[in-house]
């Protein structure tokens, strides 16, 4: 393969030029696609040395931007390149196909709906659409990551993976989940997967923060993937056994609609 070595410019420096080169890497990960690369292949294509490319990956995956699979060896784009992504792109597809319907399931229950999407071993929170109940969920932000398994919509992803995936992303974020949420554990966890597959929906009572419930369900993409969710939060006392699943009903509902509109851009 053509390699790809960094741009000529004029003198500049030292912290431009590792500026650059920083960027580069980025620039080839974004190319290349979810399988990334080895370091030697980024340095090859780079024309850097196995040295500066170790050196600028490894800041990279520090600062979120490069996560590194330790079984494959290669290095591929982060959440916080995601992040970026986002920031950058408010037209992002899946965002637009989906506002219509948060919008209205806003509207409809008075709760406020979330928009969350899969990466690696985290849930990044797209949007967030209030509906006119006077007391409101605060927790979750558009932009806001979490551990996979930490919230109804990121736990109804996780539950809609393999028993495989689910075990192996539990075990690589067992030490940001439960540093931070103390109640996520792999049994508690455990137990809204089962109830997740056997009902459709996930509801949440509070292991996030105490009184905030929630539901999620997931979202497959054209090919039956679980690429994102929807969810919906509200304080306890308004997720009773029959409200809760009225929504978790009208949550799947959506989810089916926005794979529809999924399929039908993917077939464009």
């Amino acid at each position: 393969m053509p390699s790809d070595p960094l741009p000529s410019s004029t003198p500049e420096t030292a912290g431009a030029q590792t500026l650059r080169r920083g960027l580069a890497v980025l620039r080839l990960l974004t190319r290349v696609g979810p399988g990334g690369l080895r370091i030697t292949e980024i340095g090859r294509r780079l024309a850097l040395n196995k040295s500066t490319a170790i050196r600028l990956t490894r800041t990279l995956v520090d600062e979120g931007f490069v996560m590194h699979d330790r079984a494959s060896g290669a290095y591929r784009l982060g959440p916080e390149a995601f992040a970026v992504g986002l920031a950058a792109e408010p037209s992002y597809e899946l965002q637009r196909l989906a506002a219509p319907l948060m919008r209205t399931l806003a509207l409809e229950s008075g709760d406020t709906v979330f928009f969350t999407v899969l990466h690696g071993i985290e849930s990044i929170c797209l949007s967030r659409t209030e509906g006119d109940f006077p007391i409101r969920n605060q927790l979750v932000k558009a932009g806001d990551r979490w551990p996979l398994g930490v919230g109804a919509g990121s736990c109804a992803i996780l539950a809609a993976l393999s028993d495989a995936d689910i075990a192996d992303i539990l075990q690589r974020n067992a030490a940001t989940r439960l540093a931070r949420y103390l109640r996520c554990t792999d049994a508690a966890i455990g137990r809204l997967i089962r109830e997740t597959r056997a009902q459709g929906y996930c509801l949440n009572p509070g292991l996030v923060l105490e009184s905030s419930w929630a539901l999620g369900v997931p979202v497959y993409d054209s090919q039956q993937r679980p690429v994102a969710s929807i969810s919906l939060a509200a304080i306890e006392s308004r997720l009773g056994p029959a409200r809760a699943a009225a929504l978790g009903n009208r949550l799947m509902q959506a989810s089916r609609e926005l794979q529809g509109l999924l399929a039908v851009a993917a077939a464009t």
